[in-house]
């Protein structure tokens, strides 16, 4: 067939782009390159629009092992001969569209890429946005990609320990799901993502090879549309199984000491593994794809390429190893095959049958190689008119609290999300220790080193809207305080860049901006850029989803003993707020939900007072002076306090102390850089003298289960756990069994 610029447009690449092509090959590409090309190229694997900004974050750090974005997930040192690896990744278009699948794969993808690394996954967590939860379609996707999650994690073997959802009326066509992997490997048992050695055999390993999938990492470059259904075979197909076998073929394999290079089979399939790998390694490489183990017949040259079919590797071994390799694979009863070898020309030459079919030079394909990097242009959204424009004088103090904190207590961003919950395993391999002790971060043991692991995801995507400078940075912020609440040392951040279509300008403007705000955080706070993942045209023809710079962070505690959990422990201790409470009420839930104000600022944050927040509840933690540590976050004051409260059935009398905040500000509103602790009488005063001048308010105590504010009863402990245990159950409505979701 010709291959002209209309070929290169149908296949998402621009004539400008179809150009660059020609020059780098010095001829006109045949259609399985430009096939090669349009996957490569595309958002989802090159980073075109992003990569420019991504390099300003943090890159380094002293306990990082390698170095970021080179790697298939960031690996950083726990100490005592150990390291964690950690990755989030998005899989939100596929997830929109089949959300079992999409997100059952998604969590697949990314446990492979830390096994990949020779990491045994320990933990999973996740991050996700839906629409109106009382509407069918958000009751659909949330059904389907959490039963997705739980289907995967759980036949897989690995709990899933924490996460988040929110729920906003901008993702009602754009769901985000994004997952998060955690594993630990001793150092120097780490394999590269690259190839080398001329001579080398290339070794498919895992499930066979289908056509689901084809064409997923440009189905993921682009707006979800009315159309976007007609691409469901984009949508990969997942078995927990194959890769539970895949995994533990894989670590012994590596210990072996054959295995050169591994990859993920990922976005864009072999075409990615293959470019990638041999990028790296400054090598090529020669495919037979008729030696592909497939489970469809005629399978075409690029379609081989281009299947994302789940549960498959690609390996370099050393040479005369091959049947090593490949018995071990086929004890675990796993297709294997040789299917190529290591070159030293830079080219990938894929042959079928015999015939020459693609010969592409592997730096062109690759990110940091012949991938084209854009600089978009980018102005101030119009909309941030509306959100300074706004001030708290046109919004009246409720006479009835109370009745306000009915109402936010069972807001779904608020409530408790044990309907979700319960339907994962958090148990399996008995590292976990926040089934029954919940802290605000997820601890995991790292078995084997006495040490432990606090891990969340985190961001409030409404604060980015509202300001995306500020909002990523309260987005770093909070991770970070939620590790040190749980008694952890943050270590490291990955990331995932939920934003809509990069050439809107004002799109545009709110990523840049978000990666600066991130970028200042990190780098105040000691929590480098391990790496990640960039999601752009999150968006429908009703516009962009909010921007989400989503999170995922790690912690180290030296101890599990170091633990500190969020749960009042006694009645009668003292209750005290660290920190400084404002007049601020902006992008609260409170505002934006009961008061139903779209647009106002994003609260209060101020990275030096951040900074010594965590320094300071890190000494007190240390000093084993308090005994619970819940930080201040949606809901304010109130749902913070009624979430330490409820876990033992206790509850507290507390009191505003100062006069000058207006009382929906005290109660409700969600400034930042504070966090409410519990101290026995006994070591109240030992409290105070270690603060040294640090803000601090007594709010008052811990009860046996009455809740009271300002002097006032507001019931027992009761009725509110109620309506925060069963308000999202109530919203899914008659969807209770799993065989009906």
């Amino acid at each position: 067939m010709e291959i002209t610029v209309k070929t290169a447009e149908q296949l998402r690449l621009t004539a400008e782009e179809f150009g660059l092509i020609q020059e780098k090959l010095g001829r006109v590409p045949n259609f399985t390159e430009l096939c090669a090309f349009s996957a490569m190229w595309s958002e989802h694997c090159s980073y075109k629009n992003s990569i420019k900004w991504l390099k300003t974050l943090p890159r380094e750090g002293k306990k990082m092992l390698v170095a970021a974005g080179e790697e298939n997930a960031g690996l950083m040192d726990i100490g005592d001969g150990y390291g964690v690896v950690f990755k989030i990744e998005s899989h939100n278009h596929p997830s929109a569209i089949e959300p079992f699948q999409g997100a059952a794969t998604g969590v697949g993808g990314i446990h492979r890429d830390i096994f990949t690394m020779g990491a045994r996954p320990i933990a999973s967590l996740n991050s996700l946005r839906f629409g109106d939860p009382s509407a069918a379609k958000t009751q659909h996707l949330l059904s389907g990609v959490v039963h997705g999650i739980g289907h995967y994690g759980n036949c897989f073997g690995v709990p899933t320990v924490g996460g988040e959802i929110y729920f906003e009326g901008c993702y009602h066509t754009n769901p985000l799901v994004n997952a998060m992997s955690v594993g630990i490997l001793r150092n120097g048992e780490t394999i590269s993502a690259t190839a080398k050695g001329k001579g080398n055999p290339v070794i498919f390993v895992g499930s066979a090879t289908g056509k689901d999938g084809i064409g997923g990492a440009s189905f993921a470059s682009a707006d979800i549309t009315g159309e976007s259904v007609k691409e469901l075979p984009a949508v990969q197909v997942g078995d927990p199984f194959q890769e539970k076998k895949l995994l533990e073929a894989c670590l012994e394999v590596i210990h072996t000491g054959a295995v050169v290079g591994m990859q993920d089979m990922g976005a864009a399939g072999i075409i990615c593994s293959t470019a990638e790998m041999s990028a790296k390694g400054e090598v090529g490489m020669r495919i037979d794809l008729d030696k592909v183990p497939t489970r469809q017949e005629n399978m075409k040259p690029w379609e081989l390429l281009l299947s994302e079919s789940q549960e498959r590797m690609l390996m370099v071994v050393k040479k005369g190893r091959e049947e090593e390799v490949i018995r071990i694979f086929e004890k675990w009863d796993l297709p294997a095959s040789s299917i190529g070898e290591v070159t030293d020309d830079g080219l990938l030459h894929f042959y079928m049958n015999g015939e020459l079919e693609a010969t592409i030079p592997a730096h062109e394909l690759v990110l940091g190689g012949g991938a084209p990097q854009y600089d978009r242009p980018y102005r101030e959204p119009a909309y941030l008119e509306k959100v300074t424009g706004f001030s708290s004088a046109t919004v009246r103090v409720p006479e009835d609290l109370r009745a306000v904190a009915e109402q936010l207590i069972a807001l779904p961003n608020i409530a408790s999300k044990r309907w979700v919950a319960v339907q994962y395993d958090s148990t399996v391999g008995a590292a976990n220790t926040s089934t029954n002790e919940p802290s605000d971060a997820a601890v995991v043991l790292a078995k084997g080193t006495g040490k432990a692991l606090a891990v969340t995801t985190d961001c409030n995507s409404r604060y980015v809207f509202a300001d995306p400078y500020r909002g990523a940075m309260i987005a770093v912020a909070e991770a970070a305080r939620n590790i040190v609440c749980s008694g952890g040392q943050p270590l490291g951040v990955t990331n995932c860049l939920n934003f809509g279509n990069p050439y809107d300008p004002e799109v545009y403007y709110q990523f840049v901006h978000a990666i600066k705000g991130m970028g200042d955080a990190c780098r105040r706070l000691d929590t480098p850029v391990t790496g990640g993942n960039v999601s752009f045209y999150n968006q429908s023809p009703d516009g962009a989803v909010y921007p989400t710079p989503t999170i995922g962070m790690v912690g180290l505690l030296e101890s599990v003993d170091d633990k500190m959990t969020l749960d009042f422990k006694a009645a009668g201790d003292l209750i005290f707020l660290l920190g400084v409470s404002r007049n601020d009420i902006g992008s609260s839930e409170y505002l934006h939900k009961v008061q139903k104000v779209e647009y106002s600022p994003a609260p209060f944050f101020d990275l030096e007072e951040e900074y010594r927040l965590q320094q300071t509840l890190a000494l007190l933690i240390q000093k084993k002076l308090v005994r619970s540590a819940h930080d201040v976050s949606e809901g304010g004051l109130f749902v913070t306090l009624a979430e330490s409260a409820s876990p033992r059935g206790l509850g507290f009398d507390a009191t505003a102390r100062d006069e000058g905040i207006r009382k929906d500000a005290y109660w409700f509103g969600e400034s930042q850089s504070r966090v409410v602790v519990s101290v026995s009488p006994a070591k109240a005063e030992a409290l105070r003298a270690a603060l040294g001048g640090f803000p601090v308010e007594e709010l008052g105590v811990v009860t046996d289960g009455a809740f009271r504010v300002d002097g006032k009863d507001w019931g027992r402990v009761g009725e509110w756990k109620g309506s925060y245990d069963d308000s999202l159950e109530e919203y899914m409505g008659a969807i209770t069994e799993l065989d009906e979701l």
